[in-house]
């Protein structure tokens, strides 16, 4: 008897969801702007904190237009296999669960919005080199739509409406999303879901947890200075800045071999926008555009075209601008205030570089044998016909063209022969 009293205590205690302790501390984590690479390693990062500091739930401050899908397939995974719970809270005011953001919301055991927030329009787009063709849009399509299900069935949300996402690119206000079983509640601030979610039953892959977390102390995680600096660099603005800007530099370490810094400026700028299109839907279309933009305004220094040249490079740039990132999504576009200045910056710098470097080239020789040629002296000898001339603080063996040439008087050079001058009186 004794036996089965322990054997069915034991039992009892499996079956009893675990307390997380009052009092604990809840991590926080803030997400901003493209889901990418980067956000895989400030999530995964947050996630290992909260777990080796034995945090009560770690909260994800979401705000995202959308991203890479690779990359939130990344995020739900940790998120789906995490044994620490996870509250996905979209917020502040204003913000979005856009596209990418709409799977990471619904694969969290517990998700929250903020008011005057919404969530949606989760259509795949093509992540590079332009759109989809008709049956590979229909092979990825069912494949979101699919993977949006099968995360809505898990957390017991509103499946039908997770595929009308996809499919239709639907949304829904913070109202609408709880109505419809999208997300759970609406809250205020962190504080206000800390209360709100108080007392919850969350499962995890190994065990069911009672959430106690009113009162919890909030304990921001921190993102490290290289995943901030990357994080920023992934904007559709800065990459187009930073291709730019490196298009520039080796072009001027390539005229001017040996400057060093614009070369290694650029090349660095280069490696961090290839880096940031990894994570945006790059249009190979609008980067063929943009180089060839770039040859036109080239040849307008060294062909004469009348501006002809120049006005086509500027057009080609400006519509692979806006191109270049194949997205409806106007946060993952460049803006307009972006697009001008570079291009206008860009347009000036090649054509009043070339030309300069054009007229360097055109101007007559000051140095050496050749830029002799029109340069005046002084007569040290009697030149009949040959004599000595000091020319440029040298003395050289000089004949007359035009007659004898007295001592002192001023001579211009019009030849050079080895190493005698030819000269007549200047003028």
């Amino acid at each position: 008897m004794i036996r089965v009293a322990v054997l069915a205590v034991v039992l009892l205690g499996l079956a009893t969801p675990a307390s997380a302790a009052a009092g604990g501390s809840v991590a926080l984590v803030t997400v901003d702007g493209v889901i990418s690479p980067v956000t895989v390693r400030i999530v995964t990062t947050a996630l290992e904190r909260a777990r080796s500091e034995h945090a009560v739930a770690l909260i994800i401050q979401l705000d995202t237009p959308g991203g890479l899908e690779r990359s939130m397939r990344s995020i739900v995974q940790e998120i789906l296999s995490s044994d620490v719970p996870v509250v996905v809270y979209v917020a502040p005011t204003g913000a979005r669960a856009a596209s990418a953001g709409v799977f990471i919301t619904m694969a969290a055991p517990i998700a929250a919005m903020a008011p005057a927030t919404n969530i949606g329009a989760a259509h795949p787009v093509a992540a590079l080199g332009g759109s989809f063709d008709k049956e590979m849009k229909t092979k990825v399509e069912n494949d979101a739509a699919a993977f949006a299900r099968t995360i809505a069935a898990t957390r017991g949300r509103n499946v039908e409406w997770a595929e009308k996402a996809v499919r239709q690119s639907v949304s829904a206000t913070e109202r609408e999303a709880v109505r419809l079983h999208i997300v759970d509640l609406i809250a205020d601030s962190t504080t206000d879901l800390l209360d709100k979610i108080d007392g919850r039953v969350v499962k995890t892959p190994t065990r069911e947890v009672v959430l106690h977390t009113r009162g919890a102390a909030i304990r921001p995680i921190g993102i490290g200075f290289r995943d901030r600096v990357l994080n920023i660099i992934t904007d559709p603005n800065v990459a187009y800045v930073l291709m730019m800007l490196g298009m520039l530099g080796l072009f001027f370490e390539l005229s001017t071999p040996g400057a060093i810094l614009p070369g290694v400026i650029g090349g660095i700028s280069l490696i961090l926008a290839f880096f940031a299109f990894q994570s945006l839907p790059i249009s190979y279309a609008g980067l063929l555009l943009i180089l060839f933009g770039v040859v036109l305004l080239i040849a307008e220094v060294k062909v004469t075209s009348h501006g002809v040249l120049a006005v086509g490079g500027v057009v080609a740039m400006l519509l692979g601008s806006l191109m270049l990132f194949d997205t409806p999504t106007a946060e993952l576009r460049v803006s307009w205030w972006v697009i001008l200045p570079t291009v206008g910056v860009t347009a000036a710098v090649f054509v009043v570089a070339l030309a300069a470097g054009l007229r360097a080239l055109a101007r007559r020789p000051i140095t050496g044998a050749a830029g002799m040629v029109g340069g005046t002296g002084v007569a040290r000898s009697a030149l009949d016909p040959t004599g000595d001339v000091l020319v440029q603080g040298e003395l050289w063996r000089a004949v007359a063209e035009d007659g004898p040439i007295a001592i002192g008087e001023t001579v211009r050079v019009t030849a050079i022969d080895g190493l005698t001058l030819k000269v007549v009186k200047a003028a």
